[in-house]
């Protein structure tokens, strides 16, 4: 691995092609997974590094990273599930249908309950999923959501991508119980890891994602994708909370594709990585298709979160619903971009999106840019964007009923964020959530 440095003055972090073989040959895998990474292999060579100059990175420096010691893939040297802390292994969505762990991008542990195997559902790790499922993984595998043309990172995942978790619900097939991963990062390196979920009609699923790594001084990347297929008549509830160490730079893109009537409870929270680049986008693809996202975000010191949100109604009467809400104190930066799209003839679509931003620092900023793009004339459709910081009013009085300043201020920050988590439907989700706030503000 070398690095050479752009004309832009960023410098890229340069794999080679006996690289993507090795990764190929080492886990023996089929032909057609060898060749599909050897075509985004020649994607990632011939599209140039994100710049300035590009529209959706003008507000993130890559020169910050340091290619040269995160580039190098990480190697799971002794990791067991015992790596991982308990608080990041234990369920927040209740008893388990399914239970995956990876440390270091190598799977330590594994689960599915006998009943779920018994119903043709199948959740195990990608790779495995490719050679025993190809006619389930292959069609649906960097073909109908994220795209290896969709940018230098997304192409760099399509050739390296080293480990994902394949969860697959046939046709109306209802799974009460949830299902649960965790991705932690132990050590220095790239780990490139890839979620790929697949509904048939009438399914319905409940997945929790976990991403954790330890503080230590170590840099790391990860560099992920997301697939979330939500077939016709379909519900899924995706939860994905991100507590990345602040030595950790992520890039991701995360895509959903909603069918007919279908049903998606999107929820994310931000929380760790010394910087962020994630793309959230939902297509409600379908006629009668429907996307909730809710996004939580809390930067702090030097933290630099850049997330990039789509609408896009490919569809009549469908419906989109979009909430963001961070806050930033200290030196940290946070950006937000959204974007409604609506096609032509795309007509009775209701699309909104928000994202609202506490500001508590002189020194923290924060950008809100909310985006339409509507070519149908019979639609409903908003934005918003808001910023604010820590009233003295409220403060002042919580303070004169005998309740101390840092305790007051949590007390006000936690009811800016009441909104968002009140469409949080998982109990220990939000208290997850809230005590992200806590830490924040007491550090």
């Amino acid at each position: 691995m070398t690095v050479v440095r752009r004309r832009s003055g960023v410098d890229a972090p340069v794999y080679t092609l006996e690289d993507v073989q090795a990764l190929s040959e080492k886990h023996n895998e089929p032909q057609w997974l060898r060749q599909a990474r050897l075509a985004s292999w020649e994607v990632y060579q011939d599209l140039p590094m994100p710049s300035g100059k590009d529209e959706d990175w003008r507000r993130t420096d890559l020169r910050r990273v340091r290619w040269e010691t995160v580039s190098p893939l990480a190697q799971a040297n002794g990791a067991t599930v015992d790596s991982v802390p308990t608080s990041n292994r234990e369920p927040l969505l209740g008893n388990e249908g399914g239970t995956m762990i990876f440390v270091d991008s190598k799977l330590v542990s594994m689960s599915l309950a006998e009943s779920l195997k018994d119903q043709g559902i199948i959740f195990t790790d990608l790779l495995t999923a490719c050679i025993e499922h190809e006619k389930l993984v292959r069609p649906n595998l960097m073909t109908k959501a994220v795209l290896p043309t969709d940018g230098k990172f997304a192409a760099l995942h399509a050739a390296l991508w080293t480990h994902g978790v394949f969860l697959y619900v046939p046709r109306n097939k209802v799974v009460e119980l949830p299902f649960h991963a965790v991705m932690y990062n132990a050590h220095q390196g790239a780990s490139l890891g890839h979620i790929l979920i697949v509904l048939e009609e009438g399914a319905q699923a409940t997945i929790q994602v976990e991403y954790a790594s330890p503080e230590h001084s170590q840099p790391s990347t990860y560099i992920g994708a997301t697939e979330l297929l939500v077939g016709d008549a379909a519900n899924l509830r995706y939860v994905a909370l991100q507590g990345w160490n602040r030595q950790t730079y992520e890039f991701t893109h995360q895509r959903a594709r909603i069918g007919r009537d279908a049903n998606l409870d999107w929820i994310l929270g931000v929380m760790g990585s010394a910087l962020t680049k994630s793309y959230i986008e939902i297509f409600t693809d379908g006629k009668g298709a429907n996307g909730r996202v809710s996004g939580f975000f809390f930067a702090d010191q030097d933290q630099h979160f850049d997330l990039d949100t789509q609408q896009n109604h490919n569809a009549p009467l469908t419906t989109t619903d979009l909430l963001f809400k961070g806050a930033a104190k200290d030196e940290a930066r946070t950006v937000w971009q959204g974007m409604i799209k609506a096609l032509p003839k795309m007509q009775k679509i209701d699309g909104f999106q928000a994202n609202r931003n506490l500001v508590l620092s002189d020194q923290a900023r924060m950008d809100g840019i909310p985006g339409l793009e509507i070519e149908a004339d019979d639609v409903k459709c908003s934005h918003a964007a808001t910023f604010g910081t820590l009233e003295a009013q409220p403060i002042h009085y919580l303070m004169s009923r005998g309740i101390p300043r840092k305790e007051a201020e949590l007390m006000v920050i936690d009811g800016f964020f009441d909104e968002l988590l009140q469409r949080v439907p998982f109990d220990r989700v939000r208290e997850r959530l809230q005590a992200a706030i806590e830490a924040k503000i007491l550090s």
